[in-house]
């Protein structure tokens, strides 16, 4: 059964989560210590955060199996530090994409950043045309060849078609 939870609820995810994101954002590490010390650290980040109104990780699973997540940050990156909160971080594994699970993330986000009383999230892409479909609106180019996007949670569309 699919449900989404807060990882501070299902700590024993926070391994394969900070892998995956080591995977898909960061970094090749070919040393296994320095691999070892990297995820570590986004554990212990992922922990020192639980309790920041401006940081959240959202997991999907189906019932043990963890499926994708997605977070509000507090900051992303060093382009627009005078932005918060960042919708950042979202991920569904390769062999369960297609299946309309962004969209069950993407929702469960919005939902949990009205729940904290945050009523716009940025976002930052290299993606085209993929974010304006949950509602992204364009804000600007970045200097990093990224594209600059918010969500304004008081007009968004928040349904699971």
């Amino acid at each position: 059964m699919l449900k989404i939870y807060n990882i501070k609820d299902k700590q024993e995810y926070l391994k394969e989560v900070a892998e995956l994101t080591q995977k898909e954002w960061g970094k090749q590490i070919d040393s296994p210590l320095e691999y070892t010390v990297k995820i570590n650290k986004k554990i212990a980040k992922i922990i020192q955060n639980f309790d920041n109104p401006l940081y959240c990780k959202l997991v999907l699973l189906d019932d043990s199996t963890l499926i994708g997540f997605i977070s509000i940050f507090p900051t992303d990156g060093e382009e627009r530090k005078d932005l918060s909160p960042w919708y950042a971080t979202m991920f569904v594994k390769e062999s369960y994409r297609g299946n309309g699970f962004s969209k069950i993330l993407h929702n469960a986000i919005l939902e949990e950043a009205k729940k904290r009383g945050i009523h716009k999230l940025y976002l930052k892409t290299t993606l085209n045309n993929y974010y304006e479909k949950f509602g992204a609106i364009f804000l600007e180019n970045l200097k990093n060849g990224e594209k600059l996007y918010y969500f304004s949670l008081q007009n968004v569309k928040n349904d699971n078609r």
